[in-house]
């Protein structure tokens, strides 16, 4: 490893011990887990995406950098498999895959499909923090 590199880990594991490395947490879809997150008044993304769906994997890196962001760090992501979570997707009204969904609490904030500009994806998880 060169100097540069140590220096650039020093300084990124710094950042993290004072309190700087919050992120959003990222979890598949459980039902009890959502409800209890609603409950606590949190802010939710419901991703229901599929492998082979060309939007949900441009969605993925964006929501995932988004979701590193200190502005995000409360924010509970849950992906859903369009594929293999038939009742969770008809639950949520879904007719897509790449749908996007935000939550504060309980209150659905948004929802938008096949999204892949990063602006209208922070944007819209943006109506889940207020």
């Amino acid at each position: 490893m060169t100097r540069r590199e140590l220096l650039g880990l020093a300084g990124v594991l710094t950042w993290a011990l004072v309190g700087g490395a919050r992120a959003a947490t990222v979890v598949p879809y459980d039902a009890a887990a959502f409800a209890a997150d609603q409950a606590a008044g949190k802010p939710i993304l419901v991703h229901v995406n599929a492998s082979w769906c060309p939007n949900c994997a441009k969605q993925r890196p964006i929501i995932d950098q988004l979701a590193a962001t200190p502005e995000f760090a409360n924010l509970i992501i849950m992906r859903v498999d369009f594929d293999s979570e038939k009742p969770v997707v008809r639950s949520f009204g879904v007719q897509m895959q790449s749908t996007l969904i935000v939550f504060h609490g309980r209150d659905e904030r948004g929802r938008a499909t096949a999204i892949t500009d990063p602006a209208a994806i922070k944007a819209l998880l943006e109506k889940a923090e207020g």
